[in-house]
């Protein structure tokens, strides 16, 4: 296992360099020069070029990236020219806000996944296998945003019983101290239950909007997977000698698991940048905002630190994945 893991860590490196590396070429490969934003519409070409040279653009592109690497081995992701903060810095503030999110929308489409999955396998003529079927195909064609406005438009707007779609928690709440970044269990440590409430009301039209996009997959899988099991020969024999339909059914979940892992790491990977339009729609203050915020504003930094952050949190999934399935699966340990 420690073997295992220690290949795993140093195959790491040579992946993160090529994301830095291919982010770095080819946001540098987007037309136009940032400093003309930054330096107004009406400067002219000396000014441009004065502000070039300070952001380090008038060297050559070999040049800039043996800067940036050396700045990231000492911690140093460059300065935001939208923030004007250290990219570190801002990293810090926002990942939390991210994090929170995707995590509890990520358990939110695990339990729904597992279960309208299971159900749809177990009675593939039923209500509800037909309802899952049609949920399953109308979800990978709807765009998360649209989900986000319409529940906004619904709860908010014609109902009134959602808060306004203005980030975390409300402007008359006093927020918690900041511990961990995280409003619920800063809220938990801090004792401030009304910060907790209005950040609970705050979280669910956000996570609403997530499980209803990206709880297919996870059903779909689910699903394929558990109707293959059911089908097997071991689970036939389990029929034969007459073991109970419960008992049946736990060793089919068990052994369906371990594709169902893998679609739910690729998920969790995969909503660290696709909850960017959400976030942007919610004005949630985290990483998909920031980066989003960075591609418009051209911010060299912000994006590269983006793509660190997103990087080296897709491997420790998919890790994990891997450990995962280890743990449900003994034959992988052989």
């Amino acid at each position: 296992m420690w073997r295992y893991l220690g290949k795993r860590l140093l195959a790491f490196i040579p992946l993160l360099f090529g994301v830095i590396f291919l982010t770095f070429v080819i946001i540098r490969l987007i037309p136009g020069n940032p400093a003309y934003r930054l330096a107004g519409t009406n400067a002219n070409e000396s000014v441009v070029a004065a502000i070039s040279k300070r952001m380090g653009l008038d060297k050559p592109i070999t040049t800039q990236f043996v800067i940036f690497l050396g700045g990231l081995v000492k911690g140093d992701f460059g300065l935001s020219w939208n923030t004007s903060n250290p990219v570190v810095e801002d990293l810090k503030e926002r990942f939390p806000a991210t994090l929170e999110l995707i995590t509890i929308a990520l358990v939110n489409c695990i339990f729904f996944g597992l279960l309208l999955g299971s159900i749809a396998a177990l009675r593939p003529k039923g209500v509800i296998s037909r309802i899952a079927t049609g949920y399953g195909t109308i979800a990978g064609a709807i765009a998360d945003f649209w989900i986000g406005l319409m529940l906004i438009f619904c709860f908010y707007f014609l109902l009134k019983i959602a808060p306004a779609p203005i980030g975390r928690i409300g402007i008359l709440t006093a927020p918690p101290a900041r511990i961990t970044g995280s409003l619920l269990i800063d809220s938990v440590l801090a004792g401030n239950w009304t910060a907790l409430g209005d950040a609970l009301k705050h979280l669910l039209l956000p996570i609403a909007t997530l499980t209803i996009c990206f709880t297919a997959p996870i059903m779909k899988m689910a699903r394929s997977s558990f109707l293959e099991i059911l089908e097997s020969d071991f689970i036939g024999y389990a029929r034969v000698i007459g073991l109970p339909k419960r008992t049946i059914a736990r060793y089919a979940l068990r052994n369906a698991l371990p594709p169902v892992v893998t679609m739910i790491g690729y998920l969790y990977g995969f909503l660290l940048g696709g909850a960017v339009l959400v976030e942007t729609v919610f004005a949630w203050g985290g990483l998909g905002q920031y980066v989003t915020q960075g591609v418009a504003n051209k911010d060299y930094a912000a994006i590269q630190g983006f793509m660190v952050v997103a990087g080296v949190f897709s491997m420790l999934v998919y890790l994990a994945v891997d450990l995962v399935h280890m743990a449900i699966d003994p034959r992988i340990r052989m």
